[in-house]
């Protein structure tokens, strides 16, 4: 358990969710997303169905490598189930997929690539730039016009100086969950940072998601090495052209360095 001060947050639930006695989740306020506290931000149940994928026939020796999350419709704060099944088998590779359904509709889907790790003697290839430094304790974070009393406050943010969720991107955030996925259970590398990738986009606000349309349908998290510790750090930027869609990118790094990318393509448009 970290000894390092947490800044002051509001009463939180004990976790994202907590397992039902059926197999399936109870989801928590925490869950909730910015824009509606009846909705999920797609963090946590991401990481929900990544808790599934590595589950499913894990082997030692093996590791995730790549998820891609589709997001079919908003998670609603609700019961939700979920179901793994192995799309290619193989001695060195797997591709896995998962579903999560609430009340027998399926709201998001997810696939996985999971392969053997790579030798000792592999090189450590990094090229993007480093992380700053982790900012010490800061207030908690706001977001204009956001529901925070979920998964915004269920983090603990620390921007750089003078920046917020109300900057414009390009931006660089450090940040780690302030109670576990799952009540009763340890976080994984691979929980942790799908928890936090779907944020990428929140980060590297460069649209005016206030004025149009601006929402992601989807996240890829590649880690080409698994994160260390609780703290990750997001470095992100979006992309958009006249005609075409955004593209939000991000890297992603732990206290010791780079682990891998997020991409998340956006949905721009105006209003109903």
């Amino acid at each position: 358990m970290s000894t390092e001060p947490v800044s002051a947050a509001p009463s939180l639930p004990e976790s994202f969710y907590r397992e039902l006695a059926d197999g399936s989740f109870e989801s928590t306020s925490a869950t909730a997303g910015p824009w509606s506290p009846k909705t999920q931000h797609a963090g946590p149940p991401s990481a929900l169905v990544g808790r599934a994928l590595e589950r499913h026939g894990a082997r030692a020796g093996s590791r995730i490598a790549r998820v891609t999350v589709e997001l079919l419709r908003p998670v609603p704060v609700a019961d939700l189930r979920v179901e793994v099944r192995t799309v290619r088998a193989g001695g060195r590779v797997e591709l896995l997929e998962g579903e999560l359904t609430a009340d027998g509709e399926p709201v998001l889907l997810a696939r996985a690539w999971r392969m053997v790790a790579s030798p000792a003697g592999t090189p450590a290839l990094r090229h993007g730039p480093a992380a700053p430094p982790k900012p010490g304790p800061q207030v908690p974070q706001t977001m204009t016009g956001a529901h925070l009393d979920g998964y915004v406050s269920a983090m603990e943010w620390r921007f750089e100086h003078g920046r917020s969720f109300d900057s414009l991107g390009p931006g660089t955030v450090w940040a780690r969950q302030r109670i576990p996925l799952v009540a009763g259970e340890q976080d994984t590398p691979l929980r942790r940072a799908l928890t936090l990738a779907d944020s990428s986009w929140a980060v590297a606000f460069e649209l005016d998601h206030r004025e149009g349309l601006v929402i992601n349908t989807d996240v890829t998290l590649a880690l080409h090495r698994d994160p260390v510790g609780e703290w990750l750090c997001l470095r992100s930027e979006t992309a958009a052209s006249p005609a075409g869609s955004g593209l939000a990118t991000g890297l992603m790094y732990d206290e010791s360095g780079d682990c891998g990318r997020v991409l998340q393509t956006l949905l721009v448009t105006e209003r109903r």
